[in-house]
């Protein structure tokens, strides 16, 4: 794999404007351009499938967009299975493809992962793994294949599937829901002191799935882990993201304390929420950061500038050009929400490739506000009914077309195929 430079390993992508370059993306028009010539397609695909073409191996995704490329083109699942017997990142990149495939109906891919796990390396973990996405019967008949190969002293078992069903480790109870307790049992337990650790982190996650709560805002300082130095897992997302401006007030206090994590957090409230003054500087940023080719971070400053709406319309050729251009595929979708925000004239083509984005979020977006034409109609149905698809955009792609029955759809415009000049 060629590289940016030999310090970083970051990899060295190919135009984003090159089919190549589109797929080493995950950008939707990648999938498209593919499907009129698959043949000439395939070797891209399997390559983007070898090699590890993520900017941010935790927080970009690849792996449906790879599965439905081998689907969606007829590609053979042979060199994928192949792939297997490669070496750590190239064997578990084929497994999660693989695993899908078979969801979408390969016996390919099914055979291929099952006969993994009866010989390959590293079969507890691919086991485990098709035990969590497969339904029991693909591979409840494999206890036996299990029992043979464990080392308990190499293989520690968690007390997951497969191995409770196989009888090798015990059934652990789940933790109890708090998702029914009101807002003020949640703050209470927040509040108490005796509370243990997991059930205070459990409480900020379900207030996260709620509406804000201005209760916590006084809580917030006591939200810190034992050791006094980093705040709680959900804590930053539930105040940050969660309750927002609401915090702003409080944050001032906050990032002016003397513990570390607690100025920190304040600080980034108030970052996120800009007065009129910063709007030069937060444009100035974003040129800069793309000028840098500083993939990693124009996102925060994205959602920064959407907050002023359009009056940082100024930024909005920017955006455009990250969106097209980024190889950090889970900012995708920043960028062009902060574009509804700040311009959203001429988006339908952003948001109607975004049906076909390798990143969730951007699918969302683009089950959300693609203009109803036949291709959106079709492609909104194909994520409804993909078994390969996650079950929110899946949700979500029902609920719009249920939202557009009966609606007249209008005449056929082309399936995005062009890139706007950047």
């Amino acid at each position: 794999m060629n590289h940016d430079d030999t310090m970083s390993r970051r990899p060295s992508y190919a135009s984003h404007n090159s089919l190549e370059g589109l797929l080493q993306r995950g950008r939707g028009l990648g999938a498209v351009r593919a499907a009129q010539d698959p043949a000439g397609a395939a070797p891209l695909v399997y390559d983007g499938i070898r090699r590890d073409w993520k900017w941010d191996e935790q927080g970009d995704s690849r792996v449906h967009y790879q599965a439905r490329l081998i689907r969606d083109l007829e590609l053979s699942p042979t060199p994928v299975v192949d792939q297997l017997m490669g070496d750590e990142g190239e064997w578990s990149r084929a497994s999660y493809v693989l695993e899908l495939l078979a969801l979408a109906g390969s016996d390919e891919a099914r055979e291929g992962l099952r006969a993994y796990v009866r010989e390959g390396e590293h079969w507890v973990r691919v086991l485990e793994s098709v035990a969590t996405g497969w339904p029991a019967e693909w591979w409840e008949d494999l206890g036996d294949v299990a029992r043979r190969r464990i080392d308990r002293d190499e293989d520690p078992l968690q007390s997951c599937e497969p191995w409770i069903r196989f009888g090798m480790a015990p059934a652990v109870a789940p933790r109890p829901s708090l998702d029914g307790l009101s807002d003020e049992q949640l703050l209470a337990l927040l509040a108490a002191g005796g509370t243990e650790h997991n059930t205070k982190v459990a409480s900020l996650r379900a207030l996260c799935g709620r509406p804000p709560v201005e209760g916590l805002i006084p809580l917030v300082p006591s939200l810190c882990i034992a050791d006094g130095r980093r705040t709680m897992p959900w804590l930053r997302r539930t105040v940050v993201d969660h309750l927002g401006a609401l915090a702003v007030p409080a944050a001032r206090e906050w990032a002016a304390d003397e513990r570390e994590w607690l100025s920190r957090l304040g600080t980034d409230v108030l970052a996120n929420h800009p007065g009129p003054e910063a709007l030069p500087g937060l444009m100035a940023e974003l040129a800069e950061q793309l000028q840098r080719r500083d993939w990693c971070g124009p996102d925060e400053t994205a959602k920064r500038l959407a907050r002023f709406g359009s009056a940082a319309s100024e930024a909005a050729p920017v955006l455009r050009r990250l969106w097209l251009r980024t190889p950090h595929s889970y900012e995708r979708a920043d960028y062009l929400a902060a574009l509804a925000a700040i311009d959203p004239s001429e988006l339908e083509d952003m948001h109607t490739e975004s049906l076909w984005d390798c990143e969730e979020r951007s699918r969302l977006l683009g089950i959300a506000s693609a203009p109803l034409q036949p291709q959106t109609w079709e492609r909104i149905t194909v994520l409804r009914d993909d078994p390969m698809e996650f079950p929110a955009v899946r949700k979500a792609a029902g609920a719009r077309l249920a939202s557009m029955a009966g609606r007249c759809v209008p005449s056929a415009k082309a399936v995005p195929g062009g890139d706007p000049s950047a």
